[in-house]
């Protein structure tokens, strides 16, 4: 039943990453993509079943998944439907920096003046899974609005020298 549910949740976050052309047959600059509440929703969901699995043990675990999959949807839903282009450019900006040379537990602050948007991105364990492979857990925070919302996910350092979050 796991490899079931992280083959289905694999699929989900995979379907983040395709982008649909408009009606035209064209794509207008501005219009590539999925909406952000529908991608916010996809990752949520990704980190939420990522934590749920964590905290999850013997036969509850599938529960904590299911459960974690389903709030981080709502929640990364809310968010993705908050963040503008230039609110994901920032907080992209601000998580490759903080992965690739923040101390651990150093946070590492983004803000769109323009939304008046915010968060922190922090690092909050290295590891090597493989010799000379690195990997970073952390913590990140986006405040809108006066609300906000927490996530926790891993990244690990690809050959070309960025940072890629795991969604398994």
């Amino acid at each position: 039943m796991r490899k079931v549910l992280i083959s289905a949740l694999c699929a989900v976050t995979l379907a983040a990453c395709v982008t649909q052309p408009s009606q035209q047959g064209y794509a207008p600059p501005g219009e590539v993509g999925m909406n952000k509440t529908t991608g916010g929703a996809l990752v949520g969901a990704g980190l939420g079943g990522l934590a749920g699995s964590q905290l999850g043990h013997g036969s509850g675990k599938i529960a904590t998944t299911a459960l974690g999959v389903v709030l981080g949807g709502l929640l990364g839903g809310s968010v993705g439907a908050s963040l503008d282009r230039a609110d994901q450019a920032a907080l992209d900006r601000s998580t490759q920096s903080a992965l690739e040379s923040a101390p651990t537990n150093q946070p590492v602050q983004w803000q769109n003046p323009d939304s008046g948007h915010y968060g922190t991105i922090v690092p909050v364990r290295t590891y090597q899974p493989q010799p000379g492979n690195y990997c970073r857990e952390f913590q990140q925070t986006i405040v809108i609005g006066g609300q906000s919302q927490q996530a926790y996910g891993t990244a690990c350092r690809q050959p070309d020298g960025t940072w890629q979050i795991q969604q398994s």
